[in-house]
């Protein structure tokens, strides 16, 4: 059985999967892992086999761990592949860098997610997924609080894309979404 390609975030009620300045405070110094129940958590990350990530959103986490080194956040264990032209500066043994086309990145990662979902982490890179059409899946955690401004779900630019509702989950102060993306073929005309 072979994983999907699933998009992941966080999301305020407003929109905004960051705050200006690519905050990721999403109040009372609260991460995600503070606002969605353990178990559903948990579940999410056991189906996780990889993750591909951004060069920005990699930055925002790793400014993160400096800021709140004890913070929790999102258990997943697995390959980690980050999308970048630039290598990481030390290198990290634990990141596979990949350069060029993304649908060679996501065949990779995916690959390695041996049989599990990959995750997609970075608005950049994620709106890249879907322009290709080669996300199957989104997941949203639509977290309790309006942040007013900062960096949309969606970039400027995306194409209309078709989504066919899966699930609406209540877990502990957020409520988790996820939509199948339909495929170009499946796109209304």
């Amino acid at each position: 059985m072979s994983g999907k390609v699933v998009v992941n975030r966080c999301m305020s009620l407003d929109g905004f999967i960051a705050g200006p300045g690519d905050s990721m405070d999403w109040g009372d110094d609260r991460a995600l892992a503070d606002f969605v129940a353990p178990d559903d958590l948990a579940e999410i990350a056991a189906a996780t086999g990889a993750l591909l990530v951004g060069r920005r959103t990699w930055e925002v986490g790793e400014r993160m761990k400096t800021e709140e080194p004890v913070s929790a956040d999102y258990p997943v264990s697995g390959p980690v592949f980050l999308l970048t032209h630039r290598p990481l500066e030390p290198p990290d043994p634990n990141v596979t860098i990949l350069t060029g086309d993304i649908g060679e990145a996501v065949a990779t990662a995916l690959d390695a997610a041996g049989g599990k979902d990959l995750e997609i982490l970075g608005a950049d890179v994620a709106g890249q997924c879907l322009q290709r059409g080669l996300v199957d899946e989104i997941l949203v955690y639509v977290l309790p609080v309006l942040l007013g401004d900062g960096i949309r779900f969606s970039s400027p630019g995306l194409a209309r894309t078709g989504l066919e509702p899966i699930s609406s989950t209540r877990s502990g102060d957020a409520t988790i979404l996820r939509f199948g993306v339909r495929k170009q073929s499946e796109q209304p005309v």
